[in-house]
């Protein structure tokens, strides 16, 4: 995976992922027998385009639903992606982090998520516990079907690849706007702000798939490995790691997207990637 082109393997992955362009034409969802299937990366089940479905989306709307508490499907596809590659997922599959990457190439002052700021990568895991679990299993309707919490009123992705194109595709919804488009165009401004200053800061600080993910890191096939032997502590890598990790120390932190610029960055090449049990 080391020689592969990253960036070529993002838009691959996004293209694959969106491949129904009639759907951006036409303005309309694409309901065919694939959507039944999860995609590993968040992507929005109401993007014109999306051929599949976004894992948190289906575990929400499991959680919520008034049959259904558990999907073992969904937990199965997750585990299987968790213990394959970890977050390489979000490094080399999800559509909205090639989105960020591309956002932070925009020229404009850069900052390191260091000190007390770093402890906001727990916000991640507090709304994979709140948004995602437990307010769709605790808080329905009176048919028993909750909404889904995370979709409904924080992701900005559904904002981004569903909601905008939709509306400006169809009349109806355009006059049919309130106040949670609103309310979601206003956070994904502030995502896309954010995204450009910080580093992926979306996967960072909210994301709940990469929370998800992230538990898998240290125990998943894919992995990084440290020759101790041939490294000189130079650093390199830790300076190289856009995600602020102590490469060094910690190769398969639970914040690493398995980018590889540790790898290319280090001088002994002492950092190599492999598929291990």
């Amino acid at each position: 995976m080391v020689k592969l082109n990253r960036k070529i393997i993002q838009i691959l992955a996004a293209v694959l992922q969106n491949g129904y362009f009639k759907g951006f034409l036409e303005g309309r969802i694409f309901t065919g027998q694939s959507k039944k299937i999860c995609v590993p990366g968040l992507n929005c089940y109401s993007c014109p385009g999306a051929l599949g479905s976004c894992p948190i989306g289906s575990l929400q709307a499991v959680i919520g639903s008034f049959k259904y508490h558990v999907s073992l499907y969904i937990a199965g596809f997750l585990t299987l992606f968790g213990v394959t590659l970890g977050r390489a997922v979000c490094g080399w599959l999800c559509p909205f982090g090639l989105v960020q990457e591309f956002l932070y190439k925009i020229p404009t002052k850069k900052f390191k998520v260091k000190g007390h700021f770093a402890k906001l990568k727990y916000l991640k895991y507090v709304i994979l516990v709140v948004f995602v679990i437990l307010l769709p299993m605790l808080l329905t309707n009176e048919f028993g079907i909750a909404p889904p919490y995370f979709c409904q009123y924080i992701c900005p992705v559904g904002t981004l690849e569903g909601g905008i194109p939709l509306v400006l595709m169809n009349d109806s919804l355009k006059q049919a706007i309130g106040w949670l488009f609103t309310w979601k165009m206003g956070l994904l401004t502030l995502t896309i702000i954010g995204t450009t200053l910080v580093y992926r800061g979306f996967c960072r600080f909210i994301c709940p798939l990469g929370a998800i993910y992230a538990f898998f890191n240290k125990i998943s096939f894919y992995r990084f490995e440290m020759d101790k032997s041939a490294c000189t502590s130079c650093k390199a890598c830790n300076r190289s790691c856009k995600m602020d990790i102590d490469v060094m120390n910690s190769p398969n932190d639970h914040e690493c997207i398995r980018c590889n610029d540790c790898i290319k960055a280090c001088p002994t090449k002492a950092i190599k990637s492999k598929f291990s049990l």
